[in-house]
């Protein structure tokens, strides 16, 4: 083994760091600059009798000692740093920091008891002390929450059976995390109008969400998540709801007894409207007013500061234009809920987030990679667009069948992309039109669609901070399109200033027999998509006497 004396070596990653850089090295007392760093070899400095004075070197380092066992092997006589390390060969995210051995400990440590494969059923589970521990936690949680009693097997009414769910939960990065049991009730079994009565419960849209991370930008403050621990246990049910004990977990002394429900249990209908009940009315309760279109929108307004809350079942995005605001609500959670604070919102529905100085990105990077991996796409050629200007899809009669299976899941997780890639839009929206009977011709478009992805892996949204906040839709169609039924498609895009929070792309619903009518119908459906973003938008204390549309149909625009 070879003992050598370490080098401390400062890299920067771009010229934006330059002017920190000489800073830095002004508070170490180091004279630096760009280029490459030569240092002498120390038998010639010894030869010569000379030491390098600060001004012969950009900077001068100490000679390495001899430490006895240590290689006789003398050093290169030059050595090169280069300061500006290409961005192409980092490995990572170029905005993060780098981790040392000392910062990776943690990491390490936390990884020794975590499990890093998913069982897929109890017996997978007994071998695995890590899993087991996950199991017991969620049923401490039961007990917590008071979620049901021991009682003997009713004979007149039925019993809801239950399973085992497991999943690792991961980090934007793709690190897991944490191990997380739950236990399931197999609600399919429910009978309606005995087992529960209704069963909807409201979810934010995705464009509410823009909307709402672009007038985070337009104020000036910063967005926070929470999670509600368990949340469907703290809904409480009118029915009578009896289930089996957990798998795994039967009582010894009463092994033929059931489980009567007090509370929701997850699997069960009618267990999301329970949860949504139950937190509207706490919200309600503490002063908090319910939009008026978006019932998922909660906004509290004290003199002239105003807090906002979007839910999503059970997460939660809060922010206000004074931050004790914030402390005030994250307070009122815990004292009513078991929550996990999770801090500054950056990564939301496979969203990642970044708030930054001069505005938010929003993109999904590790949502791609992931899409690469599993469609074995990831050392596919580079496509530079999603779809080629030359190609018309339509039934391909002749073409051979592909698995359909395998084609709908591929548009399901694309379609799921166009929450924060509006340039994939159009050609997404025409793959699914073929989802009933997919050719080889079909997957072929849809498969450049992913090799355009690869290459445009980092590109998302970006909210400018500004002082413009003006309501603007666009729209547009093709005529005759579609070389099935030659209906038009009707294209929009709607900003807030400079932030882009809505896009459609739709086939129309009758054959448009002009380019005006086409057109028309387009500028239809991008004024209904502006009615709901006003509304919503008066929410915010927001109001837009004039909302233009732009069409580039003069006959459409005269009609």
């Amino acid at each position: 083994m070879v003992v050598e004396e370490s080098i401390h070596v400062i890299f920067y990653e771009s010229n934006n760091f330059l002017q920190e850089r000489e800073s830095f090295d002004d508070d170490l007392g180091l004279e630096t600059s760009i280029g490459k760093l030569q240092i002498e070899d120390k038998g010639q400095q010894e030869e010569s009798g000379e030491v390098p004075k600060k001004e012969d070197s950009p900077l001068a380092l100490p000679p390495p000692q001899q430490v006895q066992g240590e290689s006789s092997q003398d050093l290169p006589k030059d050595w090169k740093f280069i300061i500006n390390h290409p961005q192409d060969q980092i490995i990572g995210n170029p905005s993060s920091g780098v981790r040392t051995r000392s910062s990776l400990r943690n990491i390490c440590n936390n990884l020794a008891f975590i499990s890093q494969i998913e069982p897929k059923n109890i017996k997978d589970v007994i071998v695995d002390e890590n899993w087991m521990i996950a199991m017991k936690e969620d049923l401490n949680q039961f007990e917590r929450s008071e979620v049901w009693e021991l009682v003997p097997r009713p004979s007149n009414q039925s019993v809801i059976g239950t399973k085992w769910v497991f999943r690792n939960k991961m980090d934007e990065n793709g690190i897991i995390i944490r191990n997380k049991a739950r236990l399931l009730a197999q609600g399919y079994n429910q009978e309606e109008g005995i087992d529960y009565e209704e069963t909807f419960a409201p979810i934010a849209r995705l464009e509410a969400i823009r909307m709402l991370l672009a007038f985070a930008c337009f104020k000036d403050f910063i967005l926070y998540q929470m999670d509600v621990k368990n949340d469907f246990l703290n809904g409480f049910i009118n029915e009578e709801v009896y289930v089996e004990q957990p798998p795994g977990f039967q009582s010894f002394n009463f092994p033929n007894h059931v489980f009567k429900l007090k509370k929701a249990l997850y699997g069960l209908k009618q267990a999301p409207r329970a949860w949504y009940e139950r937190l509207s009315k706490f919200l309600l309760k503490k002063g908090f007013k319910m939009g008026k279109i978006d019932t998922t929108l909660f906004i509290k307004t004290k003199k002239k500061d105003m807090l906002i809350v979007q839910i999503y079942v059970d997460d939660i995005i809060f922010g206000a234009t004074n931050d004790s605001l914030c402390e005030d609500f994250s307070k009122c959670m815990h004292s009513e809920f078991e929550m996990s604070m999770m801090g500054e919102l950056n990564f939301f529905l496979g969203l990642q987030i970044k708030q930054l100085k001069e505005g938010t990105f929003i993109n999904q990077a590790k949502y791609i990679k992931d899409l690469l991996k599993r469609f074995n796409t990831e050392e596919a050629k580079v496509m530079k667009t999603p779809m080629s200007s030359s190609i018309k899809l339509d039934m391909d009669e002749k073409g051979k069948s592909i698995d359909s299976t395998m084609y709908r899941g591929m548009i399901g997780s694309l379609l799921y992309l166009t929450a924060s890639r509006p340039d994939i839009m159009y050609s997404v929206c025409l793959c699914t039109r073929f989802q009933s009977c997919p050719k080889e011709s079909h997957l072929s478009a849809v498969k450049r669609i992913l090799r355009y992805l690869k290459g445009t892996m980092n590109i998302g949204l970006w909210y400018p901070k500004g002082d413009n906040f003006e309501l603007i839709g666009f729209s547009d169609a093709d005529f005759a399109g579609c070389r099935v039924e030659r209906k038009s498609t009707s294209d929009t895009c709607h900003f807030l200033g400079h932030s882009l929070v809505s896009w459609h792309s739709k086939k129309q619903n009758f054959v448009a027999l002009s380019t005006a009518e086409a057109e028309y119908i387009a500028a239809g459906l991008c004024c209904a998509q502006i009615l709901w973003m006003k509304q919503t938008l008066s929410d915010f204390h927001l109001s837009f006497e004039y909302v233009p549309i732009k069409c580039d149909n003069t006959s459409a625009i005269n009609i």
